[in-house]
């Protein structure tokens, strides 16, 4: 069965299920006698088992149930949570992600089995490591075999081993068999039983692991253990089992009598092996390296079913004015009007359910930041708390793909550089837990993230010293910068003040790419700081990146679009009343300095040969707190328009954002107020 159709949805779902293990491990932590919370936290792990089975990923699932086990210890009582015990699932759910990160990629969960997790685990399981743990490890390591491994776990009784010695004086060979069934099959007892009556042919089962009962009631995962006598040589028995039906792999260990009878000195024993393991998965592994099909794994939005209603009905409301407006005489029927008007609003209505459709809450980001600050407050060794609000407010899908990022370097930073020491805040006489805040707000046409410490602050002075050491200024502009203006120098490339480095930070990578980030999704960031009292960074961005509202401007023969969420005001200014200033034209605005922008010498645009007015039309836009002023010839009006995508050979051009489309076909620019400004 072609399992590649189903692929999509089981990267979506897992991706939920290891996002709610995520949230539900943090809470068991805080709450370790919620059974509640445990019962959850299994029954999604199980799920999340069943899941990967059935798609055939068995690294996944193994993992998933050694997960299960020790989680089903914790519920019966016989392992307490603790700290270390919350690290250790947390580490298996970062090798889940990964082997899903894997299959996101090239539809197979790689190679890698995290052995040393699954070994924690059944650690965790059986104690601190008995006498007999002890002596099982190192009789693994001799026999050097997985497949032996899981047949030491048959654990012979006195009376079996006396039956396989019997049986070697007597010409027999002893063989420890592990079957392996495949992830889909269904009745696994039948299979098992067919396993059964192929081996009786040839010789006696001495041993079953699990028990011949709960093999029959289907009480065993997908692999099982038996032990035979007989004369037949193995490969036989690997050639007849492998071809059952639904049969993966068969493990085929020849049990010797130092295995049975360790007392005895045998000298120069020699091991001899034979793993069979041509199997039906490795032939469609092999396959898929052969000829790699990437997987269906697209980028997917969960829509409210009410959305998709509206949307219908609306799409039914259009084919009715079509349907209005070919039955109307244009030349003497004044409904023609009339239906415009309604066509009008109707399309209006599309667009904004359509934009409702595209968004998505940024709890979708958001989530994944408590156990990201849980496992830095363990690493820094601080306490933080983070306190986070707004994960209901909505961005574009397109958004929120690309915010995660820049957001993690924010709270990274706020973490190590933000938060002092527990003992450094009881010496200020703060309290010992430093908080973060992480807030999301919707401001008209754009949503605001802010993330806010109450740690050291930022010092202006310490930036403005290696500023210098770096050369990024000279003195003589250092000494007139403004606190404000010293601080937004962190925003430059390789800058940091970090006086080590360490796993977290301070390699000068970090607040450069995440100001490159935000302008490019058509965004700002910026900073404000108190010593002492902490640091805030505002990211500001737009709701969508489809279809926005824009003035449309015309400067010198060409046509250009202005988003109109980063216009502050439109002003006529005379043009004596411009002044230079350091050789940057200016104006005075109500008190204020504001800089001025001539589109037409930055843009290279066309002049007209018009006569020499005495005003400007002047568009002030607002980037954060700075402003500047746009020249422009003139003012077309307010336009609604699909933003597209110059192109990868056009996307080094700074100043443009992207391009529309009007209405009588011409191309209009859309203009980067971040790169302008």
């Amino acid at each position: 069965m072609d399992m590649s159709q189903y692929l999509e949805i089981f990267i979506e779902e897992s991706k939920e299920h290891l996002q709610s293990l995520n949230e539900c491990l943090l809470q068991l932590e805080n709450e370790p006698d919620n059974m509640e919370l445990l019962n959850e936290v299994f029954r999604v792990a199980h799920t999340l088992k069943g899941m990967a089975g059935t798609m055939g990923f068995t690294k996944m699932q193994t993992l998933t149930h050694d997960m299960e086990n020790a989680l089903s210890s914790i519920r019966n009582g016989n392992i307490q949570v603790n700290t270390n015990v919350i690290d250790l699932l947390f580490q298996c759910l970062d090798a889940l992600e990964s082997y899903l990160d894997n299959i996101v990629n090239t539809g197979l969960e790689g190679e890698k089995a995290y052995n040393h997790l699954i070994q924690k685990l059944n650690q965790m399981l059986t104690g601190d490591g008995s006498t007999n743990d002890r002596a099982n490890e190192k009789d693994k390591k001799n026999i050097n075999s997985k497949a032996e491994e899981k047949n030491n776990a048959l654990s012979l009784t006195d009376y079996e081993k006396n039956v396989i010695t019997t049986g070697f004086q007597q010409g027999y060979k002893a063989y420890a068999i592990t079957i392996c069934l495949n992830a889909s099959c269904v009745l696994k007892s039948a299979r098992a039983f067919i396993v059964f009556r192929t081996l009786e042919r040839h010789g006696e089962i001495i041993k079953s692991t699990p028990n011949v009962e709960d093999i029959e009631d289907e009480k065993f995962e997908l692999e099982f253990s038996v032990v035979v006598l007989s004369r037949t040589e193995k490969e036989v028995f690997s050639k007849e089992l492998l071809s059952i039906a639904e049969i993966t792999d068969v493990k085929i260990i020849e049990i010797e009598d130092h295995h049975v009878n360790p007392n005895k000195n045998q000298q120069n024993i020699q091991q001899k092996e034979l793993v069979q393991s041509q199997t039906k998965v490795q032939k469609d592994k092999k396959a898929k390296q052969d000829h790699p099909i990437k997987p269906r794994a697209g980028k997917t939005v969960r829509v409210d079913i009410e959305r998709l209603d509206t949307l219908m009905n609306l799409v039914s409301e259009l084919i009715i004015v079509k349907n209005s407006l070919e039955d109307i005489d244009r030349q003497a029927d004044q409904n023609f009007n009339e239906s415009i008007e309604y066509l009008e609003r109707i399309t209006t209505n599309l667009h904004d359910a359509v934009m409702k459709v595209r968004m998505v809450p940024v709890e979708r980001v958001f989530n994944r930041f408590p156990r990201m600050i849980r496992d830095l407050s363990r690493q820094l060794s601080k306490d933080i708390h983070l306190d986070m609000s707004g994960e209901d407010t909505e961005l574009d899908r397109t958004v929120i793909d690309e915010i995660g990022d820049p957001l993690i370097h924010l709270l990274r930073n706020a973490a190590d550089h933000g938060l002092e020491t527990t003992e450094e805040r009881k010496s200020k006489g703060k309290s010992p837990e430093g908080h973060i805040y992480l807030r999301a707000y919707q401001d008209g046409n754009n949503v605001v993230i802010e993330v806010e410490d109450d740690g050291f602050g930022i010092d202006a002075q310490k930036i403005k010293q290696k500023a210098l050491e770096k050369e990024i200024v000279t003195s003589e502009i250092a000494d007139n910068m403004t606190e404000q203006e010293l601080v937004e120098l962190l925003f430059q490339p390789s800058f940091s003040t970090a006086s080590k480095v360490t796993d977290v930070s301070g390699r000068g990578v970090g607040l450069d790419v995440v100001k490159t980030k935000i302008e490019a999704l058509g965004g700002d960031i910026e900073v404000k700081t108190k010593i002492g009292s902490g640091s805030k960074f505002t990211v500001r961005l737009p709701l969508t990146l489809a279809i926005i509202q824009a003035l449309m401007v015309q400067v010198g023969l060409e046509k250009y679009a202005i988003p109109l969420n980063t216009i502050h005001t439109i002003e006529d200014i005379p043009i004596s009343e411009v002044k230079t200033v350091q050789k940057q034209e200016v104006i005075v605005l109500r008190n204020t300095v504001i800089p001025i922008v001539r589109l037409h010498q930055i843009l290279d645009t066309p002049q007209k040969d018009i006569k020499q007015k005495d005003m400007l039309t002047i568009v002030i836009v607002r980037k954060g707190e700075k402003q500047a002023g746009f020249v422009v010839d003139d003012l077309v009006g307010q336009q609604e328009i699909v933003i597209k995508s110059l192109g990868k050979y056009l996307s080094h051009i700074k100043m443009i954002a992207g391009a529309t489309i009007l209405g009588d076909g011409e191309v209009a620019l859309i203009l980067d107020v971040n790169t302008l400004v």
